[in-house]
C-alpha cells in the first residue's frame, strides 16, 4: 500500500509543481516584466505538452475499481462532492477576489464572467469542470465493460482526440474529446502497471531519453507548439506521462515525506495556488519594485506551493473542511471515526 501510494503521490507532486510554475511564469510574462520571450514560450510549451494530461491519467488509475464498488450513480454523486463542490466554491471565491483586485492584476474580470462558471469555467478551474465531464462519460461507457475492453476503448478515445477539431461542437464536447484519452490511458495502464513497477529504473532511463528526443523533435525539428494537437501532441504527451510515471515509481524506493505531502495535497494546491502566486507577484512588483525574473519565478512558485499547504494544515486543525468538501461528507467522516472508535 505504501509503495503504491508513494509513486502516485510523487507523480502528483511532479505534476502540481509544474502547474504552479507554469502559472507563475505566465503571470510574470503577461504582467510585462522583462522576460526572455523565446525561452518562456519554449518552457511553457514543454510543460503544457503533458502536465494536465498527466492529471487526467492519474485520475483514471483508480476509476474502474471505484466504478465497480460504487456503481455509475454512486460514482457520479461522489464526484459531485469531491469535484463539483470545490469547483463552485473556489471559482466564486477566486473570481470575486479577482474582481475586487482587478486594478492590481493582469486581467479585468467581470462579475458576469465569474457567474458563468457552469458553462464557461475560468482560470485553472477548467480542469475540474472537464474532469467531472470525463468521469460522467466514462462512468456510462465503462459501466458494462470488463478489462478486455480497456485497450479498444483507449484506441476509440484516441481517435476522438485526433478528430477533435471536427467533433468539438461546444465547450463541453471539446473538454471531453481533448482529455478523455488520457483518462482512458490511466484506466488501461493498470494492465501493465506491474511491468512498470518491476522495471522502473530501466524504464525511467528509456522514457527519459524518449522524452528528451521527443521534446527536441517536437519543438526544434518540427517547430511545433503544444496547442497544435493531433498525433504528434498525443504521442509526446503519452511518452512524457510514461516517463513521469516510471520516474515516480523509481523515486518510490525512497521516502521523501515533503514530496509525498505535496502530492497528497495536490487538490488544495490546485485550488489555491493562483491567489498565492498572483499575490506574490503583485507584492514584489507593485509594492517592492522588484522586477528580477528569477526572483519572481522562484518566490512565486515556492509561495504558490507553500501557502496552500499552510492553508490545508489550518483547515484540518480548525475543522474548516467545508472549504474543500460538502459538510455532509465531513459529518459522515466523523461518524465513521466515532463508530470505529466505539468498536
Amino acid at each position: 500500500m505504501q509503495e503504491r501510494n508513494a509513486w502516485v503521490d510523487y507523480a502528483k507532486a511532479i505534476g502540481i509543481i509544474l502547474v504552479v510554475y507554469g502559472h507563475v511564469a505566465r503571470g510574470v510574462f503577461n504582467a510585462g516584466l522583462p522576460m526572455d520571450e523565446e525561452l518562456y514560450v519554449l518552457v511553457d510549451s514543454i510543460i503544457y505538452s503533458f502536465h494536465m494530461p498527466l492529471f487526467f491519467f492519474l485520475s483514471g488509475l483508480f476509476f474502474y475499481d471505484s466504478l465497480v464498488k460504487r456503481g455509475t450513480g454512486g460514482l457520479i454523486v461522489n464526484k459531485v462532492d469531491t469535484i463539483v463542490y470545490p469547483f463552485i466554491v473556489w471559482s466564486l471565491l477566486q473570481g470575486f477576489l479577482e474582481v475586487i483586485l482587478s486594478n492590481y492584476t493582469n486581467g479585468n474580470v467581470t462579475v458576469a464572467e465569474v457567474l458563468s462558471l457552469l458553462w464557461s469555467p475560468r482560470a485553472q478551474f477548467w480542469f475540474l469542470y472537464a474532469l467531472f465531464l470525463v468521469f460522467v462519460v466514462c462512468a456510462f461507457v465503462y459501466a458494462k465493460a470488463d478489462r478486455r475492453y480497456f485497450l479498444p476503448l483507449l484506441l476509440a478515445f484516441a481517435v476522438l482526440y485526433l478528430f477533435k477539431q471536427d467533433l468539438s461542437v461546444n465547450a463541453m464536447s471539446r473538454f471531453i474529446v481533448s482529455n478523455a484519452v488520457f483518462f482512458a490511458l490511466g484506466i488501461w495502464f493498470n494492465e501493465i502497471k506491474a511491468f512498470f513497477l518491476a522495471r522502473n529504473a530501466s524504464l525511467t532511463l528509456l522514457f527519459g531519453v524518449l522524452f528528451l528526443v521527443g521534446q527536441y523533435l517536437f519543438h526544434f525539428t518540427f517547430g511545433l507548439n503544444w496547442t497544435v494537437g493531433g498525433l504528434p501532441a498525443l504521442t509526446l504527451a503519452t511518452v512524457s506521462i510514461f516517463f513521469t510515471i516510471a520516474l515516480s515509481m523509481w523515486l518510490g524506493r525512497w521516502s521523501m515525506n515533503w514530496l509525498l505531502f505535496i502530492g497528497a495535497s495536490s487538490m488544495t494546491i490546485y485550488l489555491m495556488h493562483i491567489l498565492a502566486g498572483s499575490g506574490v507577484r503583485v507584492i514584489l512588483s507593485s509594492f517592492m519594485g522588484i522586477d528580477s525574473i528569477p526572483v519572481h519565478l522562484v518566490v512565486g512558485t515556492l509561495i504558490g506551493l507553500g501557502a496552500p499547504l499552510v492553508a490545508q494544515v489550518i483547515i484540518q486543525r480548525y475543522n474548516l473542511h467545508f472549504l474543500l468538501t460538502p459538510p455532509k461528507l465531513v459529518s459522515a467522516s466523523r461518524f465513521r471515526v466515532r463508530r470505529a472508535a466505539a468498536q
